[in-house]
């Protein structure tokens, strides 16, 4: 099972989508396709509880007349002409964007690095789920487990392709295998659970099935005999797995689409402290094996890594070619194929000088947070409200479990007092270490 022989197939219907719209009259044109391929399977209680293999071409055209322009995008074969008359079609009736356009030629990629984002190992179905096997027995052997919430392995290769009328052709390919665990502990409406998980581009960098599911498992037997804590001002601890949102808080803030559009609680932001000093944030597409490496953007800029705040300054905008005309700026290379506004790539909060279990020591009394429920932020005001679970702090170390809780604050603040731990690890495409945040409402009994 290889998408190695569609890759090539995808590259010549980008172009052909390209061509067959110049034909048609648009002034401009780009395509962006991708090919996923995926193999995953589920265990419970030690059988296979479901098999999922898919295969799928998702392709997006472009097309620009003057300063008027359309997309379309289907998951079929529909003969190029057809697609592109469709576009043409929608484009002429558009109202006018005097921003619109394909990338700058001169920022478009003439050459990358090889990211090794290939493994050439393609596991079967029997390896996937003796992996899935072992993660869930790992789970079921630790005292106070009652049931197995279900245990997966995957993998998958996704290629992308893109084509533009001014001469650009790109195309790379990435591979993802991951193995996660749901493990249930307790009886009746005492029970408890929790999950621990794994994802990288080559699946010898995962790790072991049996520490995945030991982890899932004590983590979820911490959690039994939840109290509540008393409503207060306190200090509130994140852990590392939700952490990231935080910064996916951020990267929301500071997309050039929500600037445009002056939708951000930090529209005004650009150049000035967010953070404590320190604090430094990245956005690196080019790292190598990196769940969100790319060599270029979905328009074919050129794509670098970016500080997006250094020493608790705000640097950039995530930006692709309309967001930065529109802001009298320049792409950054974080464009979405077939116009779908700027993202990131891999986000990282860098690691802080002190240690998790310093931190907390220096903490004393507050609550540690592993879990997070809803959304819970208004991105126009910054104002912040998740119901959550985890432990308390007491004395400077864990505690009992809690939950049915609330913190709040306002992403403002809650930035300027952030402080970082240095355990951080790179496991998903967001990553963050184990983050303090003081004088934030927690909301309990």
């Amino acid at each position: 099972m290889t998408a190695l022989p569609d890759q090539s197939r995808l590259v010549d219907r980008a172009a052909a989508l390209v061509e067959a719209a110049r034909r048609a009259g648009a002034d401009a044109a780009d395509a962006f396709a991708v090919r996923r391929v995926g193999l995953s399977i589920d265990i419970r209680n030690g059988r296979v509880d479901e098999t999922t293999r898919s295969e799928s071409d998702d392709v997006a055209l472009r097309v620009f007349i003057g300063k008027r322009h359309a997309s379309v995008s289907t998951n079929g074969i529909a003969p190029p002409d057809e697609l592109a008359e469709r576009a043409l079609a929608m484009a002429r009736v558009a109202p006018e964007d005097k921003f619109a356009g394909l990338a700058p030629q001169d920022r478009l990629a003439k050459s990358w690095p090889d990211l090794d984002l290939i493994d050439p190992s393609i596991p079967d179905p029997e390896a996937l789920t003796e992996r899935a096997r072992a993660a869930e027995a790992a789970a079921l052997a630790v005292g106070g487990i009652s049931k197995s919430g279900g245990a997966s392995a995957g993998w998958g290769l996704t290629g992308a392709v893109i084509a533009t009328s001014h001469g650009f052709s790109g195309a790379y390919l990435g591979s993802r295998s991951s193995i996660s665990m749901t493990a249930i502990a307790g009886e009746g409406t005492g029970m408890e659970r929790d999950y621990d998980g794994d994802s990288k581009v080559y699946a010898s960098d995962l790790r072991a099935p049996e520490a995945i599911g030991r982890e899932a498992a004590e983590r979820a037997v911490r959690r039994l005999g939840p109290t509540r804590l008393p409503t207060g001002r306190g200090h509130v601890v994140y852990d590392p797995r939700v952490a990231v949102s935080l910064i996916g808080h951020l990267a929301g803030a500071i997309n050039g689409a929500a600037i445009v559009r002056k939708t951000s609680f930090l529209q005004t932001a650009l150049g000035t402290a967010v953070f404590a000093p320190g604090i430094r944030i990245t956005d690196d597409p080019r790292r190598v094996r990196g769940l969100g490496s790319r060599p270029f953007d979905g328009e074919g800029v050129a794509s670098e890594a970016l500080d997006l705040v250094a020493d608790g300054v705000l640097q950039t905008w995530l930006l692709d070619s309309a967001t930065a005309r529109e802001l009298g700026l320049d792409t950054n290379g974080r464009g979405s194929g077939g116009g779908g506004g700027p993202h990131t790539t891999n986000l990282t909060l860098l690691p802080g000088s002190v240690s998790r279990d310093q931190l907390l020591a220096d903490i004393g009394e507050g609550v540690y947070v592993t879990e997070l429920i809803g959304h819970g932020a208004n991105g126009v005001t910054g104002d912040y409200s998740r119901g959550a679970g985890g432990f308390r702090i007491s004395g400077g170390k864990l505690a009992e479990p809690v939950s049915e809780i609330t913190i709040a604050g306002n992403l403002k603040d809650m930035f300027r007092r952030l402080v970082v731990a240095d355990d951080l690890e790179y496991r998903y495409a967001a990553n963050a270490p184990t983050v303090a945040i003081e004088g934030m409402m927690i909301a309990g009994s």
